[in-house]
């Protein structure tokens, strides 16, 4: 009680003040949930909560339609058959890189190819990687969209040209690709540029190798036509690189023109080069550079920006090492 003002004959009025009402923690969560005297839910009443739900389906609904709108715009310049920026409008731009097979699947390996010549085991690993490689190029190659080819006979739009892998040589795996013995193959291939087509070397040019040299004078008295290739050449990196190989045989020597340029046809398969790497020294690693020659195929060596060109290690573990 709390005394109020005093009255006319000398006493007090008492003001009574309402108790405030005490409820357990189990009455506040219950109310919160849902309150009898307003009849709301969460905190909001029915009216509330349409009002809520009206403005948040309007909200994503207007959101989902811009969405929608914004993609429809994306996928019209888009196309299944050829990117929207070629060439050198391009991220890849005009310098297709060069790669080699078999890699490791051991990613310490790095570029290293490392065998015993006796061993089963190192045998069949890289001959495994390899034959999963040429899987592809191993399919039924019959149908209408596939043609044979020749430098006087380029594929019409929308054909593609059959890949004969008869053509690699030595390079095959009744030979187990020559990981049985100092002569292992390597596989080569230009990355995919939509649209590129190659300027090619016809006759030697500075910098390339005696032996592609002679190679291209005699392709000249055999068949001029057949000088359209981008043409490959491998060699040691250093000259102790050098001394320990013999030499290179190439299946073929190059990438023919009539396999260029790439228009991303169904069932495309890029041309290959298999290179025999001749009589290495045992128990000794070497680095070997392969690189491709084109007028438009920019070469750069080392190993920070390197184009046109790629640099593998070989080791050939002979018997009992």
């Amino acid at each position: 009680m709390v005394a109020g003002k005093s009255e006319d004959n000398g006493g007090f009025r008492e003001f009574q003040f309402q108790r405030v009402q005490q409820e357990t923690k189990w009455e506040t969560f219950k109310k919160a949930i849902y309150d009898p005297n307003t009849k709301s839910v969460l905190g909001r009443t029915g009216k509330s909560w349409g009002q809520l739900l009206i403005f948040y389906a309007i909200f994503y609904a207007v959101l989902a339609a811009l969405f929608a709108i914004c993609m429809q715009g994306l996928f019209a310049t888009l196309s299944d058959k050829e990117p929207t920026w070629q060439l050198e409008k391009s991220l890849i731009g005009t310098n297709p890189g060069l790669g080699f097979r078999p890699i490791s699947e051991r990613t310490e390996e790095g570029s290293l190819i490392w065998y015993n010549m006796t061993n089963g085991t190192d045998i069949r690993k890289w001959v495994r990687l390899i034959n999963n490689y040429l899987e592809p190029y191993n399919s039924s190659q019959t149908g209408e969209s596939y043609v044979t080819c020749d430098f006087d006979k380029v594929p019409p739009e929308g054909k593609v040209c059959v890949t004969d892998l008869t053509k690699l040589g030595n390079c095959n795996a009744g030979r187990s690709y020559g990981y049985n013995s100092s002569s292992p193959c390597i596989f080569l291939k230009l990355n995919r540029i939509f649209g590129w087509e190659p300027d090619y070397y016809t006759s030697a040019v500075s910098g390339m190798p005696e032996e592609l040299e002679l190679h291209i004078n005699r392709t000249r008295e055999k068949n001029e036509l057949a000088l359209k290739q981008i043409w490959v050449s491998c060699e040691g990196v250093d000259d102790i690189d050098k001394e320990n190989v013999k030499g290179f045989n190439y299946f073929p020597h190059g990438m023919a023109s009539y396999y260029y340029p790439y228009r991303n046809y169904q069932n495309y398969m890029s041309p290959i080069v298999a290179v025999e790497i001749v009589n290495l020294t045992p128990n000794v690693i070497v680095s070997i550079e392969c690189r491709a020659w084109a007028k438009n195929i920019r070469y750069n060596g080392g190993s920070l920006d390197r184009a046109g060109s790629v640099q593998f290690e070989l080791q050939v573990d002979a018997a009992g090492s």
